[in-house]
């Protein structure tokens, strides 16, 4: 199961709740959540693990340049994953190949 394999949710700000963070400990998930700037009692926050969560949000939104990827044409899991590994790998390209 997917949720055995999971040791940390890395979200931004938006997360922030009580709730969300009870759940995750309940599930022993670590929570890698910023707390908002309002928050009275914030709690700890490992920077290290926030630059990771940029990365993936970043590369999330170059994916989703890809019009076939942001609105899903393809009717099976299987080819639209198979899409989005061909969008990895041309975004990938340019760093491990020199011009």
């Amino acid at each position: 199961m997917v949720a055995d394999k999971i040791e940390a949710l890395l979200a931004d700000k938006g997360y922030d709740a009580d709730a969300i963070r009870e759940e995750l400990a309940k599930a022993e998930i670590e929570a890698g959540i910023p707390a908002k700037r309002n928050r009275k009692n914030p709690a700890p926050h490992d920077a290290e693990k926030d630059k990771w969560r940029n990365l993936i949000q970043r590369l999330f939104r170059k994916l989703k340049n890809w019009r076939r990827v942001t609105t899903r044409y393809d009717k099976s899991k299987k080819s639209y994953l198979g899409f989005v590994a061909i969008a990895a790998v041309k975004l990938w390209l340019p760093f491990v190949h020199e011009a």
